[in-house]
């Protein structure tokens, strides 16, 4: 497949059905598609099945979830998301790094995230969308470490999506988890303004 054909996929680490919810919303609003069969806790899918499921959407971006549902080491979310990473018909353009509560991982480092209000900001958040200079730009989340091993672009770090005391929710449009994905496509060059208006908010390029 050359360069220019691989389909571009967006990373999800949370898969939980509230996440499930507002990842196929935004997908929806924003012209891009969601693998809704890749939720659940933990992934209920394998890495070769994902990428037939990219491969079969109509259009790109392809937004896929993944969960490890807080299994040690490297889950099955972790080794789905190793696999789609390393395809060669599979181009990731970005990820979104859940926080979670969770103590024994190592977290993956990030330059932003966005926060509980929607803004792009230095640094990491956390499960409640919190920034948090304590965190030292790193995301502490369960299916997050395989990251720092993929040298992935545009990663951003987000708190738990779909929730966050309510500001994420689908009744509000999940308007976080929307300038998550807004941020990736926009700085991944091949959407432009993703949601068709100007864009200087959407912070550092």
């Amino acid at each position: 497949m050359r360069e220019d054909q691989r389909r571009k996929v967006i990373l999800v680490t949370d898969g939980d059905h509230i996440a499930q919810k507002a990842v196929e919303s935004v997908a929806k609003e924003l012209g891009g598609r969601c693998i809704s069969l890749s939720a659940g806790n933990p992934t209920p899918v394998s890495g070769k099945q994902v990428v037939e499921l990219i491969k079969m959407a109509p259009h790109d971006p392809v937004i896929v979830m993944f969960d490890d549902n807080g299994d040690f080491g490297k889950g099955r979310g972790e080794r789905a998301i190793e696999y789609v990473a390393s395809h060669p018909d599979i181009e990731v353009i970005g990820a979104l790094a859940v926080a979670s509560h969770t103590n024994w991982v190592h977290g993956v480092t990030v330059a932003y995230s966005v926060d509980n209000q929607g803004q792009i900001v230095e640094g990491a958040v956390d499960k409640d969308g919190y920034a948090d200079q304590e965190l030292q730009h790193h995301i502490y989340g369960d299916t997050v470490d395989i990251l720092n091993t993929l040298k992935l672009p545009n990663i951003i770090g987000i708190g738990d999506i779909g929730k966050m005391d309510g500001r994420d929710s689908l009744q509000n449009g999940c308007p976080i988890t929307k300038r998550a994905v807004q941020w990736i496509m926009k700085r991944s060059g091949a959407y432009g303004d993703s949601d068709g208006e100007k864009t200087p908010h959407l912070g550092p390029n």
